[in-house]
């Protein structure tokens, strides 16, 4: 199987020879070469079947930005990593370049030697993401997503039937990594006014860009949106996002959001089986989870505990995720009840707002 073909952008050249020597001798990579702005990255990819690149945000001549609008202009399509400054300008291109296709990010890390290796803290950081886009890349284990989806969890699976026409949640809860920028935002667009409930969201983002996405979700939506704040109150319709780098949980009896720096759960922070679970421990079979597209199998557990409480789990459809790794993992371990494109979870979302609703009326 072919190799993943890599084109590093980067005006930086001491940045250049860190991502390569980060990408050295990681089976199943190739470095086909390099240029210092997206118009050079242009004229190489005419010459060069490229797979994938690394593109830097702030470059002369023609951007990040620019060059991903081009990339599209020329029907080019390689998958594109983009790597940013940890600043809340960083942070808003990065959110302007996902949403012109990039699939994933990185903030760059410090090149200071006291803060470690510049290339194996790029090697950890970029190596599992090209990882995720690799079932055609010899040498990379193939992703949950090439396995076959399992049939929908049924009550013979252990778990009670949900009954759409009756479920009234008192809790949402999402759950999104790789592509879940762009996929909350398409989301919430299609989400007709606030909930009679709250929504909690644990994507994984380090901090700053986690706040940057929040605004971008509430200016998109119209919704009231923002990062949790240690032991604030849930309030029906507001949406609370974990900031980066915090765990988000739910405090008991379901009244108050808590953060914490506890370890991170299978190597990220915030992690979602941890919002997931104490929020299945607090409302029990009134919670909804959502676990959208992602990397990894965060949300596998808390599916489970919001399943084993009698609550509903949606998970988003295979063929309109980046990556079906945390979708997967849920319906490999049957803990789902529907597996639906976002637009039908929208309309979910608008079902069970009308239902409360007219409850309350």
């Amino acid at each position: 199987m072919p190799n993943c073909r890599v084109l590093i952008v980067d005006d930086s050249t001491v940045y250049r020879s860190q991502i390569r020597a980060a990408l050295e001798g990681v089976p199943g990579i190739e470095v086909v070469g390099f240029a210092s702005n997206g118009r050079l990255a242009c004229e190489v990819l005419k010459g060069k079947q490229v797979d994938l690149i690394t593109l830097d945000m702030e470059m002369p001549e023609m951007d990040g930005l620019a060059t991903l609008a081009e990339l599209k202009r020329l029907g080019i399509g390689a998958k594109v990593i983009v790597f940013s400054s940890q600043t809340k300008s960083g942070a808003e291109n990065t959110m302007a370049a996902l949403r012109l296709g990039a699939v994933d990010f990185i903030a760059k890390p410090s090149l200071d030697p006291k803060a470690g290796s510049p290339a194996e803290m790029i090697r950890a950081l970029l190596a599992p993401k090209i990882q995720q886009f690799g079932a055609a890349f010899a040498g990379l284990a193939p992703p949950l997503a090439a396995k076959a989806a399992p049939a929908l969890a049924t009550a013979g699976d252990g778990y009670a039937k949900i009954n759409w026409r009756t479920f009234s949640p008192a809790i949402v809860t999402i759950a999104s990594s790789t592509g879940g920028p762009a996929a909350l935002e398409a989301l919430f667009a299609m989400v007709r006014g606030p909930l009679a409930c709250p929504i909690l969201i644990a994507q994984h983002m380090p901090p700053v860009f986690t706040a940057t996405l929040a605004e971008r979700l509430g200016r998109a939506s119209g919704l009231e949106i923002a990062e949790a704040k240690p032991g604030e109150a849930l309030v029906a319709g507001r949406v609370y996002m974990a900031p980066g780098d915090w765990h988000l949980k739910i405090g008991a009896g379901g009244k108050n959001a808590l953060l914490d720096q506890g370890p991170a759960r299978g190597s990220v922070r915030p992690a979602a089986d941890h919002l997931f679970e104490t929020a299945a421990a607090a409302y029990g079979n009134r919670t909804l989870g959502i676990v959208l597209t992602g990397m990894g199998a965060d949300g596998r557990d808390g599916s489970l505990a919001i399943k084993r409480a009698g609550g509903a789990v949606l998970i988003q459809s295979r063929e309109t995720c980046v990556v079906f790794g945390m979708p997967g993992a849920v319906a490999e371990a049957r803990a789902f009840d529907e597996e639906l494109n976002l637009a039908a979870i929208a309309a979910r979302l608008n079902e069970l707002r009308l239902c409360r609703l007219a409850e309350a009326a």
